[in-house]
């Protein structure tokens, strides 16, 4: 350690002495057809062991290079390698720019310079030279799939899938770690959630066309930003062209299932102004669907004799529209050869209305004379609709408006030749916005049930002697739902050259990030009697759905409901119809503020130790602050009091990574990495829910740890000049810490005096309550591997052969968790960590030559548990899915190509189990989707 720091200190002498001595070496790398930037091309000095990796723009930069005559190549997979010569001045930058052609001969070896293979060819050089494992995929990529969100490109990465919603994929699983250890960014800066309860990101959220480059990385290093366990998902937006650029898409399509039209259109303009010292780049998106679902649920019970049965059902049918738009705006003014300021922005606003027919069946069973045989079932029957009011913005439906924007400023500085330094600031913000969401319900009660059971994956259930007009209102409130969080970001970074090996390049960076995030939930829900009339569904306005084309079946005939309209227009706010009613119950729990201030600073030495072999050594520190409140609430309506928790805690973060290219085409990686995960806003919040009449309490828990994970990877990647690649890999995670629902049904007066030492007690001496609160778990071990090829047939005999491709990816994930206990604070043994799928396959196949391309992708997860419960039987499991989906472009000229596209035509559904597969818990259809569009671009 004493000749590392003698090493570092007379380096650095060295370089003050010396850098006036020396000069810079700076550029960009471009396409020489289009003017397009390539980013991670390898840069190197001819006869020096000096090199370096082009950035996102295709920039290049060499420091402290002695004053001389250089000749610099680049190597770029796909591309021709090229070489220029440039002479180096003390104190001075040498500027060269090199502009690269396809490599469309090779030998005898044909390489297509197709539109995919060049936007492969982008995505794969920054994946090669990253010095940590990822996942690259450019915007020339995901246009290549039918993928009308980010979250549906993602689900095609290796060791990735996706949770959906309403048919879309939202929450990211990386390498079978649950949304919450992973992390979203957009160039960078972490993007807030607009989920009340938790840190997730809606990947829905974001149009797929509006992200250029999206960068998956399975490792960190220390000079990212540590909350990313499973991974984390860099979205990279268009950075300015090096030339005008205008783009244009229009599309329409079909969704059967509500036999409505699906809408799309974008707008990208970029161009350079001032002698090329500024450019800009504006994109524009938006895409309008009318679609919906069917579903059917059930609920499983067991009594005390070992009978299984259902004790809720549900046929629920969603109409749903959604509005997706998105604007983007990016500027950057070069100052001279060593100074350049970049700003950007980009603004998503997702509308989503939706109507929800549902019509639940509540059972009781009744027992033979024995009093253990189930002979038979009573009960009662739920119908409800949900919407919103009729206004211009709900539309007699309720109303979900997210929207999620970023702002940045970033600057990079060459200080001397021999340090540059780069800075950035940014502002994010995140919002779900629920207003004047109606429920209106009806209730049948004391009515036999028949059941079917025949196939427990589709229970039916049939209400004998249903009378509409001997129903009952059972409901009709109206809540507004607020969630918010911002953050205010800050880093700073600085680089200079540091080797102790002679002859090879090193370099030291150092760097701070600062993070100021506060979230608010402010819900409000009000119920309302009406003075007169409404007593029955007789004496209402009400639509009827017979089941004829009903994805689950015909046999689930849901029957009547009031209508979305009749609902909506309903004027609740007037005195002289209805009587309002504040329900504390539904919102003093929930609401809570939330702040955290996360600083963090981190060393990274990136040492070449031979001309093969990379290092990669350093350390981070995050110190995080949080200052939660929350709301003490007795008898679910009585706000008794709010309460205030501070804390703090340190995580020091280290890491070690090594990268050894074998060959040219052949890079060998491993890497041993630390990470962690804070928990969820809403279990952190110091918030205490008495419930007397249930004996029930719930509670946030503000002293919980984060989450921390030890992870060691290995990776080879195989590349093919044929703009292709085989990769294999294996990985392990330790996580400590883990958090799980804890649930205590013997909670007692002296529990609660030694978990809330400063709280008045609710617990009569001599009862037993049942408690519920987030709790820290020991360990969970992960380990898995995975495995990817990617590669066009151009071995084959024949033009038309030779224009066949394939991609396939397989990973396999494995977990055990220790610590986790049940309601009598039993330990779960052989217990998986939830969101672990065990199996995932990707698989497409194309044919493109210079005209046209076709597509046909297939995804497929295996069947995972999803959420924990008290016991096995009571465990959720998410099923297998399997989805087909097929694309085809044409280019009709250079600049003009039509596409047509085929979302699941497997009309593969969202199924739930719970305990065991025969056991349904909830299945829901989306059908379809059809695009067919146009796409200009120059």
């Amino acid at each position: 350690m004493k000749r590392w720091l003698l090493c570092f200190v007379l380096s650095m002498s060295a370089l003050a002495s010396h850098a006036q001595k020396n000069g810079v070496i700076s550029g960009k790398v471009t396409e020489k057809d289009n003017n397009f930037s390539l980013p991670g091309a390898t840069v190197k000095i001819v006869g020096d062991n000096r090199y370096t990796i082009s950035d996102q723009i295709g920039d290049f930069e060499f420091l402290n290079v002695p004053a001389g005559k250089y000749q610099v190549e680049v190597l770029y997979i796909g591309y021709v390698t090229q070489t220029g010569d440039v002479t180096v001045e003390s104190g001075k930058t040498a500027v060269l720019n090199l502009q690269l052609s396809p490599n469309t001969q090779n030998l005898e070896e044909v390489v297509v310079a197709s539109d995919r293979a060049q936007g492969q060819s982008r995505a794969l050089n920054q994946q090669k030279n990253n010095r940590n494992i990822t996942n690259v995929i450019s915007s020339d990529q995901v246009g290549r799939f039918p993928d009308a969100n980010i979250g549906d490109a993602l689900k095609r990465v290796t060791g990735v899938t996706m949770q959906n919603d309403q048919g879309e994929a939202r929450n990211i699983i990386i390498r079978g770690l649950a949304p919450s250890l992973n992390s979203v960014t957009i160039n960078g800066d972490r993007i807030p959630s607009a989920e009340g309860d938790n840190r997730n990101v809606q990947m829905d959220l974001i149009p797929s066309d509006m992200i250029a480059t999206i960068q998956v990385n399975k490792t960190l290093t220390p000079d990212m930003d540590a909350d990313a366990i499973g991974g984390s998902v860099n979205l990279v937006t268009r950075a300015t062209p090096n030339g005008q650029r205008i783009s244009a898409t229009v599309a329409g399509g079909y969704g059967p299932i509500r036999e409505k039209g699906i809408y799309t259109a974008g707008l990208v303009y970029g161009n350079r102004f001032l002698h090329n010292k500024f450019g800009i780049v504006l994109s524009g998106s938006v895409n309008s669907n009318d679609y919906g679902s069917d579903n059917i649920e059930a609920a499983w019970s067991r009594d005390d004799f070992g009978n299984t049965y259902v004790e809720e059902a549900d046929i629920r049918k969603y109409d749903v529209q959604r509005i997706r738009r998105s604007f983007s705006a990016a500027a950057d003014y070069k100052f001279n050869d060593n100074h350049s300021l970049f700003a950007s922005a980009i603004y998503n606003w997702r509308d989503d209305r939706e109507n929800r027919y549902a019509r639940t069946v509540s059972l009781d069973p009744i027992y033979g004379e024995d009093e253990e045989t189930l002979v038979g079932f009573s009960g009662s029957v739920t119908r409800q609709t949900k919407g919103g009011i009729d206004n211009d913005r709900n539309k007699s439906r309720r109303l979900e408006d997210q929207r999620v924007q970023n702002y940045s400023l970033r600057g990079e500085h060459l200080i001397s030749p021999s340090v540059d330094m780069d800075w950035s600031v940014n502002f994010a913000k995140a919002r779900e916005y629920r207003p004047n969401e109606r429920y209106i319900s009806y209730v049948l009660e004391d009515l036999e049930i028949l059941s079917d059971l025949s196939d427990p994956k589709k229970p039916v259930f049939t209400p004998i002697g249903e009378d509409l007009a001997a129903s009952e209102l059972d409901e009709l409130t109206q809540n507004t739902d607020d969630t918010e969080e911002k953050e205010w970001g800050a880093r700073l970074n600085l680089r200079f050259p540091f080797s102790i090996m002679p002859d090879q390049k090193g370099r030291i960076r150092i760097g701070g990030r600062l993070r100021l995030k506060e979230k608010t939930r402010n819900n409000r829900f009000f119920s309302y009697t009406p003075i007169a009339g409404m007593e029955s569904l007789a004496d209402v306005q009400t639509v009827f759905y017979d089941g004829n084309g009903f994805n689950p079946g015909s046999q689930f005939a849901s029957g009547t409901f009031v209508s979305a309209n009749y609902l909506g227009g309903l004027d609740l706010g007037n005195t002289a119809l209805f009587e309002s009613e504040a329900e504390p119950s539904e919102y003093l729990a929930v609401n809570y503020n939330a702040k955290e201030n996360i600083y963090a600073g981190y060393v990274r030495w990136d040492q070449d130790l031979t001309g093969k072999l990379s290092m990669i050594l350093g350390v981070r520190i995050e110190n995080t602050k949080i200052d939660y409140t929350g709301n003490r609430v007795l008898d679910e309506s009585e706000l008794d009091g709010r309460i205030n928790t501070e804390n703090s805690y340190t995580n020091v973060l280290p890491n070690l990574s090594f990268r050894y290219e074998a060959a040219n085409d052949l890079v060998l990686r491993a890497a041993f990495t630390t990470a962690l995960a804070r928990p969820d806003y809403y279990k952190l919040a110091p918030y205490v829910d008495i419930i007397a009449e249930d004996s029930e309490i719930a509670a946030g828990n503000p002293n919980l740890d984060a989450t921390f994970a030890y992870n060691v990877d290995f990776m080879v990647e195989k590349y093919f000049k044929s703009v292709g690649i085989l990769s294999a890999g294996a990985f392990y995670k330790k996580l400590d810490d883990f958090i799980y629902t804890f649930n205590n049904s013997g909670f007692t007066s002296d529990d609660f005096a030694n978990s809330f030492p400063d709280q008045a007690n609710p617990i009569p001496v001599g009862e037993e309550w049942e408690f519920i609160q987030s709790r820290n778990g020991d360990r969970v071990d992960v380990y898995g591997f995975e495995a990817s090829f990617q590669r066009q047939f151009d071995f084959l005999p024949g033009r038309f052969l030779k224009d066949f491709g394939i991609y396939l990816n397989y990973t396999y994930t494995h977990s055990k968790a220790d610590g986790i206990t049940d309601e009598d604070g039993n330990e779960r043994l052989d217990t998986e960590l939830p969101g672990t799928a065990p199996h995932m396959f990707n698989a497409s196949l194309f044919w493109e030559n210079k005209r046209f391309s076709i597509r046909v992708s297939g995804n497929f997860t295996s069947d995972y548990l999803d959420e924990l419960g008290s016991e096995p039987f009571n465990d959720s499991y998410y099923d297998r899915q399997f989805f087909l989906d097929a694309n085809a472009s044409y280019k009709i000229t250079p600049n003009l190509r039509i596409f047509a596209e085929a979302n699941n035509l497997t009309n593969q559904p969202l199924r739930y189990y719970q305990g065991t597969s025969s056991r349904l818990r909830q299945l829901e259809f989306y059908e379809s989707r059809f695009n067919l569009g146009l796409k200009l671009d120059f």
